[in-house]
């Protein structure tokens, strides 16, 4: 009977051991995983802020003339991003997501507005300033290299952060502004992304380029959004009094990159240079900008309105 005992005891801590061994080797990761699990994180970790966050009442108001368009889902909705156009603002580090703690550098390529003044922005989680910096830059469309030391203090171990950097025309007009959606920790070592996909335009519009004339009262555009978030993107012509001419507000069906079509109708009776406007807001900040408002990106371009 004791030889029975002793038998079934140890083959118990023989099985016990076996089943130790087996749960404490991990299943290693494939070596290019990790950018898809950063970009996987880096979605849920959005959507959950949106999901929690309440709904904030815009304070700026879509002129009249704006027309509602909703996007038809394409037999292949989700495209790869496929664009080729670096943006006016290329972001080279930090990437998205990278974490971050004080003081940090932004590294850039930036095309600065007709103003020759780019602003950078660190913004928290709510959309409120942490550090704002100014600078003076000769404009050059395929853009300047510039580094930015940016200081910052937060209450809480950890937020979402943003670097905004834009930049306006001579008229005062909104060019440009993009975007890096990253963490900002109170305690704790840099580790930076790469900026992927960042690099380039969200918006690319067939057969548009600076100065391009349309006629008989109407600007048709054909093309493909890569949106920031599932908010509206609001397409304007705007003359150079700063007032919107004619505008359209493009649904997004996801954040995927999708197609859109539409046309601004306008009114003029001799060449009226304008400014074509793409933007898209931001709805988990509740703090709104004087002059950007919640804008997360604004792509623009000048063309001239013909009778």
């Amino acid at each position: 009977m004791k030889n029975k005992i002793l038998l079934f005891a140890s083959l118990v801590t023989f099985l016990l051991g076996c089943t130790q061994s087996t749960e404490s080797q991990p299943t290693p990761l494939p070596p290019d995983y990790l950018p898809t699990a950063v970009a996987l994180t880096g979605q849920a970790m959005f959507a959950t802020a949106a999901a929690m966050t309440p709904s904030v009442t815009p304070t700026e108001t879509i002129s009249p003339t704006a027309l509602v368009e909703e996007i038809l889902p394409s037999p292949t909705p989700t495209f790869a991003a496929g664009f080729t156009q670096f943006a006016q603002v290329q972001f080279i580090s930090p990437g998205p997501l990278s974490s971050l703690t004080s003081p940090f550098n932004v590294q850039a390529y930036v095309a600065s507005g007709e103003s020759d003044l780019i602003q950078v922005d660190l913004l928290g989680e709510n959309g409120r300033v942490l550090q704002r910096v100014l600078e003076r830059l000769t404009r050059n469309p395929r853009g300047v290299f510039q580094r930015f030391e940016i200081s910052f203090e937060i209450r809480a171990v950890s937020e979402t952060g943003y670097i905004r950097i834009s930049s306006k025309d001579d008229f005062d007009r909104i060019q440009v502004v993009n975007t890096m959606p990253v963490l900002l920790y109170s305690v704790g070592t840099n580790q930076t992304n790469p900026p992927g996909n960042m690099i380039y335009e969200r918006v690319s519009v067939d057969g548009l380029k600076e100065l391009t004339n349309f006629y008989a009262g109407q600007v048709s555009l054909d093309g493909r959004i890569w949106p920031f978030n599932e908010t509206p993107f609001v397409i304007e012509l705007i003359g150079q009094d700063g007032r919107p001419i004619s505008s359209r507000i493009i649904n997004m069906n996801g954040i995927d990159t999708q197609p859109f079509a539409t046309t601004l109708p306008y009114t003029v009776t001799e060449p009226t240079p304008a400014r074509l406007t793409f933007r898209q807001e931001n709805p988990l900040w509740s703090v709104s900008d004087p002059e950007y408002g919640k804008y997360i990106y604004v792509y623009t371009v000048e063309v001239i309105l013909n009778p």
